[in-house]
């Protein structure tokens, strides 16, 4: 009955406010993924009693010259594998009304948002990882002058179907230099200052920590956080800069310790026509950021960490991605992006391009014990373990990849890279120890015609550890407009000699796009962004649907 009066309120509301509008527009989108289930032992699929599991979105907006308006239909009811138990339910969990008016925006409701790069605060959805991490509540965005923007929140977290208790609030302000010093401005130099400031207000009541039968951690009600960056342009180059703190903030991720929280990164790129190139550096310690302090998973996160890794696309590259460690890590990240000219030695007729990432992931310090409370009780009530700044530890991830993209003819064209990688399993997930691996991958892609074009992909995955070697196989046929047609094939050469094989049929009308499908899935992380969920192994009939306007 809640979600009906929640749904009747909302539909009350958009047609209350809809008279006094000039000009709506009304826009929104559809998204249904089911997959209808078989079991198969072979692979060790989990049995469901429901015959199809699915998860339904629906989003609508209305939007007018000054106001703006939307909300959120979700059907989890009989959620996809893999999802956390808390994620089943349906209703309207998502609604707001945007104000905006000359330098002013006023937002009521739930809403995402970031300050920075996200350290102290970046709420946000990512459907494939059941992530939802809305703030409900209210925001401010003031900009009194160009180049000055201020931003005030402040609301409880979505936690599914709940919101936590929690009071999150924050300010933000961002200035821009070149409007004021004229001089940076002639020299095409654009200096952004910024800094942040988040406070968690949560009962100290709500999750009572025991240390022995008779005694109990006294946790803060009140946790800081703060945040500190520059950022510097100039021409083709752009540096960042960027510090922040957390204050005593006893929580599951960091075994209910009292240490300071902190996470420093310096970011350099540099882009002209034909050439790019990025290092970055990060180094977090202790920087987990909750609405609850007791919660584990991937719910409830005020903050976010990015893992300074590439997201790999091609299967087998994309088999052990990297999750970012909530206690600690230095993360090290570069780039090289080159195009040979057309007509010169390596560019030959249609040009070259070549791209090289490394990405290289250590501990901050050796004792991975001492920090890890999944393993360690002994922080418990402590100050915290203590680490030199620039002290480093095991490696937990690393990939170097190159990629050579060549047009052969008008027609053909093909991709070759190359992946060595390191995965440290115990630490990532707790048993398995390093992963070595060396994969090959070549993606070739030829037009027939201006609407048929075939593309094919083969991969060979050389690892040492785990479940041994993979090969993988597609065949990509796109008939344009509507058509599209794959079937693809994971095989396991090592230990399991399993199969994994899938046919796809896409088809596509102007906003619409349907794909239907049959084949099995290997268990594995999904991640995006160092955010990882766990997906069991699959099989069965697939379809979704997608429709926007």
């Amino acid at each position: 009955m809640n979600r009906i009066a929640s749904v009747t309120l909302i539909a009350l509301s958009f047609l209350m406010v809809l008279p006094a509008w000039s000009q709506v527009t009304l826009s929104g989108s559809i998204q249904s993924d089911v997959l209808i289930p078989q079991d198969d032992e072979k692979i060790g699929t989990e049995h469901y009693k429901d015959w199809a599991l699915t998860n339904t979105y629906v989003d609508l907006k209305l939007g007018s010259k000054y106001v703006e308006a939307g909300t959120r239909f979700e059907f989890l009811e009989y959620p996809l594998p893999g999802y956390e138990p808390e994620f089943k339910g349906w209703g309207v969990p998502h609604f707001y009304v945007k104000g905006h008016y000359k330098n002013v925006e006023l937002t009521a409701g739930d809403f995402y948002e970031q300050f920075g790069s996200g350290f102290v605060l970046r709420t946000y959805e990512e459907r494939s990882l059941g992530i939802d991490n809305a703030l409900r509540g209210g925001r401010l965005k003031y900009t009194p002058v160009e180049g000055v923007t201020l931003k005030a929140l402040s609301g409880k977290q979505r936690c599914y179907w709940n919101h936590n208790d929690a009071l999150v609030s924050g300010v933000d302000l961002e200035v821009g230099l070149d409007q004021f010093i004229k001089s940076l401005e002639s020299h095409d130099t654009h200096i952004t200052l910024g800094g942040s400031w988040v406070n968690k207000h949560e009962d100290a009541d709500d999750d009572a920590i025991f240390i022995d039968a008779t005694h109990k951690l006294k946790l803060p009600k009140f946790v800081n956080a703060w945040d500190a960056r520059i950022n510097l342009m100039h021409k083709g180059f752009n540096i960042l800069a960027e510090y922040a703190q957390k204050s005593q903030d006893p929580s599951f991720d960091n075994g209910y310790h009292y240490g300071k929280g902190n996470v420093a990164m310096l970011s350099a790129s540099y882009s002209r026509k034909g050439m790019s190139a990025l290092l970055q550096a990060k180094r977090s310690e202790n920087m987990s950021f909750r609405s609850r302090r007791s919660m584990s998973g991937t719910s409830s996160f005020i903050n976010h960490l990015p893992a300074f890794t590439h997201d790999q696309t091609y299967a087998l590259a994309a088999q052990y991605p990297y999750a970012t460690q909530l206690n600690g890590e230095w993360a090290f990240q570069a780039e090289f992006g080159y195009s040979f000219k057309k007509g010169t030695t390596l560019g030959g007729k249609y040009g070259t391009k070549v791209k090289l990432n490394v990405s290289h992931v250590r501990g901050i310090d050796d004792d991975f014990e001492l920090k890890n409370p999944v393993v360690s009780e002994r922080l418990m009530g402590s100050d915290g373990y203590k680490s030199s700044f620039f002290k480093m530890g095991e490696t937990y991830y690393q990939d170097i990849d190159v990629q050579i993209e060549k047009r052969f003819t008008r027609d053909f064209l093909l991709n070759f890279m190359y992946m060595n990688e390191r995965y440290n399993m115990t630490v990532i997930e707790g048993h398995g120890g390093m992963i070595n691996s060396n994969i090959f991958i070549a993606d070739g892609k030829y037009k027939f015609s201006p609407k048929l074009t075939l593309r094919c992909e083969l991969q060979y995955q050389f690892c040492d550890g785990d479940d041994g070697d993979w090969a993988f196989g597609l065949a990509e046929l796109s008939w344009a407009p509507h058509w599209m047609f794959t079937v693809s094939d994971m095989w396991n050469c090592g230990e399991t000699k399993v199969h994994y094989y899938q046919a796809l049929v896409t088809y596509s009308l102007k906003s619409h796009r349907i794909q239907a499908g049959y084949g099995r899935t290997d268990a594995g992380f999904n991640c995006s962004g160092g955010v990882c969920r766990w997906v069991p192994a699959t099989r069965g009939f697939t379809f979704s649907y997608n429709y926007s306007f």
